[in-house]
């Protein structure tokens, strides 16, 4: 379509951006009669040609002048923050020029569609300033010099926050301006002028500049990424100096009004900079919601990168609890909560270098900061499900346990807990009003079952059965009351109430009967001693003895000692007494178990010890003869030459006794000094904290070796059998010993196997079968 020279010379009088130099001036050129050139535009049909053409223009002018003058500030970072903030806010108000002049021309163009009556969409807009801004937008974002910008617009963004928050921090009563060494104001605290403050003029363009990119619609396309990423970082750098390591307080209410002051009063104030919307508190409500999600999760994973610290130090941590489990219902990171704790607890907890007792500790611990955190114990169920297998490994576990409940651990928290009685079980179901489903992350168990909070049950169900606890705590008891050597039963028996309360009388049963074994010992003892016609009082040496009903008690460590021919004689006497009293019953002893209190007069001192049976044998033998032979000494005492040289070493570390040659040893009256052997004191400590019942491996021996003539009578009526139906016939036949004696088919191949070395049994074809 082809206009004549004279009418497009009256266009582009009235759109001189159609002019050739492409220029714009400032007020566009009036022409005499604007509606005469509109109605021969209209005659020639070109009204949608030149309403095309005037929009070219302009989209060509933006691409090669306006964005290329936009974008070249964007392209030098200056090392001062103020700077950047310059170039940004020269750049928009620019932008905002070359805006203002193309509105003259948009201006005629909306005339003319008035007078024509015409509005055909372009771009899919009829209004010509939204198709006006809409090109500005395109056309930077052709151009748009990723990711150089963004670094321009977060100077910008950052200094007015700072400038903010000081603004916010001053309303607060805080001081404004950093000090330095002599308490002299240095530095504003937000424009870090040192001399005249700009905070106010940073204030005012910060709100101009924004004015203009809400104007343009460019606020969110240009800078929404970075005010995220601003955003993002100011709550996680809040957080953080805020809220590490302190445990004691509550920190969700401080963090959600610094929230709604400083970030989004910030954030106010920046969108409330343009005109006013309908919609602006719609999508500041919408951004504070998610500027609260944002907080909790940072807090969440601050506190979940911390718990495990949290959950040692429990309950003086119990702030720091009660705003997890809220923040967890608020976010979605049980999994991570999982995953983290998990790896806290493997890497920090669960591995050679910590003691049993540490880590029993911090499972209890766990076990009360998890209930405080989740009460439907799912979580408690999942987290420490690492920490109960590794104490399965561990074979000091159960006695540590023991130990802790019975006040003799490091940690007394056991002890109350036992002393607290039997914890109330509750099941959440019950409740329908307060009930909640299980979190779907934390999920490990049917939902039938359900949760004990009994701290104590949760230990002693490690192993998966009551029978262990109370073994180990017989045996422990067993230590106790022959190691002390005292008729005072009092606490122990208190004890023994406590967990019969949780455990039931027939676990405990044969533990009562070792308890009333040592008060009968003692009336026993009194009775014995205070008859005249036993003859006991009329002896050179007072004995006196703890009687132990053998079945009742565990399976003592086995040690040979012959007592010396008087020590027999007094022994002897006090079981002829025994025998008179009880009529059919008799003792037997165990020599090496008990204490001596001896008095041992030297030339120029007197020593009173008190001493286990087996180094009173050893010095006994040196005030007949003061020189012995390691050999000798084995032979008279029955104690194997390995085991003698140990129990010796504790009169060498008193200085009775020394090794003048390669085992020769003589009796040293008069003290040395420095002729101690180097260490012995320690040596002497683990005698005497040494176990008296046998070591578990033991005790298993003694009851697999119940089985044996069981095995016996099988083979010889049946001939041979596989391993798994002797197993199957034991399980059915064998007796069951004081703490449930079982035998798993792996432990029966290998006693079998034993059997079949020491030349007892045959092995052949799978079959064991017994020698001819």
């Amino acid at each position: 379509m082809i206009a004549s020279d004279k009418l497009w010379e009256q266009i582009c009088s009235v759109f001189p951006i159609l002019s050739e130099g492409n220029q714009i001036p400032s007020e566009c050129t009036e022409v005499d009669d604007f509606q005469t050139v509109v109605k021969k535009i209209e005659e020639e049909d070109l009204h949608t040609f030149v309403e095309s053409l005037v929009i070219n223009k302009i989209e060509e002018d933006m691409k090669e002048n306006v964005a290329p003058a936009f974008w070249s500030e964007f392209y030098i970072l200056e090392e001062d923050g103020e700077r950047n903030f310059i170039r940004f806010k020269n750049a928009v108000a620019e932008l905002n020029a070359k805006y203002l002049k193309y509105l003259p021309t948009m201006h005629k163009l909306e005339e003319m569609r008035m007078i024509l009556n015409s509005g055909e969409p372009i771009y899919g807009e009829t209004n010509l300033l939204v198709i006006l801004k809409l090109i500005i937008r395109t056309v930077l974002h052709s151009q748009l010099p990723i990711p150089k910008y963004q670094t321009i617009i977060e100077e910008f963004y950052k200094l007015s926050f700072k400038v903010f928050y000081n603004a916010d921090k001053s309303s607060r009563g805080m001081p404004l301006c950093d000090l330095n060494e002599s308490g002299e104001d240095e530095r504003c605290g937000g424009c870090s002028e040192i001399e005249q403050c700009r905070c106010d003029a940073i204030i005012n363009d910060f709100h101009t500049t924004n004015r203009i990119l809400i104007q343009l619609e460019l606020l969110e396309r240009l800078a929404g990424e970075v005010l995220t990423s601003l955003i993002h970082k100011q709550i996680e750098n809040h957080v953080q100096e805020t809220c590490k390591g302190s445990f004691n307080q509550s920190f969700i209410s401080p963090l959600e009004k610094w929230l709604d002051s400083v970030v989004v009063g910030w954030l106010t104030r920046l969108y409330s900079s343009g005109p006013e919307s309908p919609t602006l508190k719609e999508k500041l409500n919408i951004f504070k919601q998610k500027l609260q999600h944002l907080l909790y999760e940072t807090y969440t994973r601050l506190r979940i990168d911390q718990l495990f610290t949290i959950i040692i130090d429990y309950p003086e941590s119990e702030a720091a609890v009660d705003d997890l489990r809220l923040c967890l219902d608020k976010t979605d990171l049980r999994g991570y909560l999982v995953e983290r704790l998990q790896g806290a607890l493997q890497q920090r907890l669960l591995h050679p270098g910590v003691n049993t007792p540490d880590i029993i500790t911090a499972y209890v611990h766990s076990i009360r900061a998890l209930r405080g955190l989740d009460p439907s114990g799912l979580l408690l169920d999942t987290v420490t499900h690492p920490v109960r297998q590794y104490l399965r490994c561990r074979e000091d576990t159960m006695r540590c346990v023991v130990m802790s409940l019975t006040d003799e651990g490091p940690d007394g928290d056991l002890a109350d807990e036992l002393a607290r009685g039997e914890a109330i079980k509750e099941d959440p179901a019950e409740n329908w009003e307060t009930w909640t489903p299980p979190h779907i992350d934390t999920v490990a168990k049917s939902s039938k079952e359900k949760q004990s909070w009994d701290i104590i049950s949760m230990l002693v169900t490690v192993y998966g059965s009551k029978e262990m606890f109370v073994h180990e705590y017989r045996n422990l008891l067993a230590d106790r009351l022959l190691t002390q050597y005292s008729y005072n039963t009092e606490k122990e028996i208190r004890y023994l109430e406590l967990l019969k309360l949780r455990f039931g009388d027939s676990q405990l049963h044969y533990c009562e009967v070792m308890l009333k074994d040592i008060h009968d010992s003692k009336r026993i003892n009194t009775h014995l001693h205070s008859e005249p016609n036993f003859g006991l009082s009329k002896q050179e040496l007072r004995c006196t003895c703890m009687i132990l009903s053998a079945q009742f008690w565990p399976p003592f460590k086995e040690e040979t000692l012959q007592l010396p021919q008087k020590i027999k004689d007094h022994l002897d006497v006090y079981t002829k007494a025994f025998e008179t009293l009880k009529g059919n019953r008799t003792l037997n002893w165990k020599p090496h178990l008990g204490s001596v209190s001896l008095e041992i007069e030297l030339k120029n001192r007197t020593l009173s010890l008190t001493v286990s049976p087996t180094q009173a044998a050893i010095i006994w033998y040196f005030q007949d003869k003061t020189e012995w032979t390691i050999d000798e000494l084995s032979s008279i005492l029955l104690i194997p030459p390995t085991i003698l040289r140990r129990r010796i070493a504790f009169w060498q570390s008193q200085g009775l006794i020394k090794e003048t040659t390669t085992d020769m040893f003589c009796l040293t009256e008069e003290p040395t000094a420095g002729k101690g052997l180097k260490g012995m004191p320690d040596v002497c400590e683990d005698e005497e904290t040494e176990s008296i019942t046998a070591s578990a491996h033991d005790q298993r021996e003694e009851e697999l070796q119940v089985f044996w003539s069981y095995i016996v009578g099988m083979l010889t009526n049946l001939d041979s059998l596989p391993p798994e139906r002797i197993h199957q016939m034991l399980k059915m036949f064998a007796a069951q010993g004081p703490a449930g004696v079982d035998c798993s088919l792996q432990q029966l191949k290998h006693f079998l196997d034993r059997k079949v070395r020491e030349h007892k049994l045959l092995f052949s074809g799978g079959y064991y079968k017994l020698p001819k």
